[in-house]
């Protein structure tokens, strides 16, 4: 039922639209699947896998004339978080159930808190959302990362606020660093020495994956320069391998919590 319910995401046309645009074939290995999708029309496919197997599927590559579309990569992951401000969207979820066309409707505040807030959503903010610097939840490199090492990932942070403003809840995105095996298309880009990254950062361009966000069922005023400190862990569901399990501690201007 999980993978159906996985599965049944990808069933909309809009996600396939936004996926072909580029091509990135993830476990590329010998990259013939990169090279169907050059000839079949692709103006970019980005090969990546974390194996040695890169360096054979670059020389494929080239020996099919495809170096100028097709780009093979090595990677590396970065996952992110950091305090976010969301008026809008807490405005749009909550403050409209206190008065609905002139009718109290604030019994429903709790159930719509509960609706819209106990689970993380998928969704994208921009920078003026973000309270402070990022924090990196874990650095995985793809060469070397064994399987047991993402079963559960832990780490303590602390903030310090950048503005007077109400704190929403944290926001959650990755970014891969890769290391390009094609040296010619290094050399066409204006700074060559400038890392290759595809980010899914808040600041940068939107991606489909967007960005994960655990709102608080309740703001909190956070003043500026002010401490946003806790842990966090995000362990792989036992039920479905697909899912993880978030728990949140933090704590803020004195008091304690816990998501």
């Amino acid at each position: 039922d999980f993978d159906m319910a996985y599965f049944h995401s990808y069933a909309h046309v809009g996600i396939h639209e936004e996926m072909i645009k580029v091509v990135m074939d993830v476990g590329c290995g010998t990259g013939i699947l990169s090279i169907f999708c050059a000839q079949a029309g692709a103006k970019r496919v980005y090969a990546v896998d974390a194996s040695d197997i890169a360096v054979q599927a670059n020389e494929v590559v080239k020996a099919n004339n495809l170096a100028e579309k097709v780009i093979v990569l090595h990677g590396r992951v970065e996952l992110y978080m950091v305090p976010i401000t969301h008026p809008d969207r807490y405005n749009d979820s909550i403050e409209f159930w206190r008065n609905v066309y002139g009718i109290d409707m604030s019994a429903m505040l709790q159930l719509a808190k509960q609706c819209a807030f106990e689970e993380p959503c998928v969704e994208t903010i921009t920078g003026e959302n973000v309270l402070t610097w990022p924090h990196v939840v874990k650095h995985v490199d793809c060469y070397t990362v064994q399987l047991h090492e993402l079963e559960s990932v832990s780490t303590r942070y602390k903030f310090e606020s950048m503005m007077r403003a109400p704190l929403h809840g944290f926001a959650f995105w990755f970014d891969v660093e890769f290391s390009e095996l094609n040296h010619s298309q290094k050399k066409k880009r204006a700074n060559p020495n400038e890392v290759l990254r595809l980010s899914t950062a808040p600041e940068d361009p939107p991606t489909h994956w967007q960005q994960t966000m655990i709102y608080f069922y309740d703001p909190i005023e956070v003043e500026q320069d002010q401490i946003i400190e806790g842990s966090l862990t995000l362990s792989q569901s036992k039920e479905n391998r697909r899912f993880m399990n978030i728990h949140l501690e933090y704590s803020s201007g004195g008091r304690s919590y816990v998501k």
